[in-house]
């Protein structure tokens, strides 16, 4: 399976090369972006974005995880790079997909946006609505409901966040670590990390790093709106991470000793 998305990348990056040379689309910061007053790493977060968008759980707030972004990342891009543009245009991305609740307040995909997962399954920004954001979009699977430690099907956009904000309770950190491509196909590489500090359902947290790796394309227009992204990694890389807390029975075995004794 590795093999197979790292052969489509190969395909994917000649691509992008060629396309890039041809085009030769230049993106920057977009001039609306706000830095001032804003987050570091996202745009489109002043205060008068703030005020002015329909939010799904409430105004948003990144100080926890920019701090664990911070303490954790292992490059710090150059101001005005490519590196730099690419990772504030995907946690950008995320955010809007994740927090706005009507995608006429969206900035950075046109509305025909693709949403594409490990070359399996693609998604529409109703069905990515309807499916309730991104951990349910991006955990989505083959196997049957029986096996499923993580079960998107049976999960809300707020059960969803409630699980992995408890789970996380820092954040779930993102960062690029290569960029193998500019607009208009962006290719790049990157890591998704957290610390398992609070339970997952029956299971204890360990504190332990999770993290996980992949690759992903975004494709621009030319006026630099995203129209659709492919994803490629394991989602297995994330959810044995939680496997490894003690349940509530085994947590009460270690502690009471012997039953039959007792």
């Amino acid at each position: 399976m590795k093999s197979k998305h790292a052969f489509m990348l190969v395909q994917f990056l000649v691509f992008a090369l060629a396309f890039e040379a041809a085009i030769g689309a230049t993106c920057t910061t977009p001039s609306s972006a706000g830095s001032e007053g804003g987050d570091k790493y996202r745009w489109y977060l002043t205060p008068e974005d703030l005020a002015n968008t329909k939010w799904l759980s409430g105004v948003p707030n990144y100080d926890v995880v920019n701090k664990l972004f911070e303490e954790g990342r292992t490059h710090v891009w150059e101001a005005g790079s490519l590196e730099e543009y690419v990772q504030s245009l995907v946690k950008t991305w995320e955010f809007e997909l994740v927090q706005k609740a009507d995608p006429n307040d969206y900035k950075t995909v046109v509305p025909n946006f693709i949403l594409g997962i490990n070359g399996k399954k693609y998604f529409t920004l109703e069905q990515i609505g309807k499916i309730g954001g991104s951990y349910n979009v991006f955990l989505q699977t083959s196997l049957p409901p029986s096996l499923r430690f993580y079960n998107p099907d049976e999960e809300t956009y707020n059960s969803s966040q409630t699980v992995f904000k408890q789970v996380f309770p820092r954040g779930f950190a993102f960062e690029i670590l290569q960029v193998f491509s500019g607009p208009p196909v962006i290719a790049f590489k990157f890591r998704h990390w957290g610390y398992f500090e609070g339970s997952y359902k029956e299971y204890a947290p360990t504190g332990e790093l999770i993290e996980f790796f992949g690759t992903a394309i975004y494709t621009l227009n030319e006026e630099c709106k995203v129209t659709n992204v492919e994803f490629f990694f394991d989602r297995g890389e994330l959810l044995a991470g939680l496997l490894k807390g003690k349940t509530s029975d085994e947590a009460a075995a270690l502690s009471g000793g012997c039953p039959f004794v007792q």
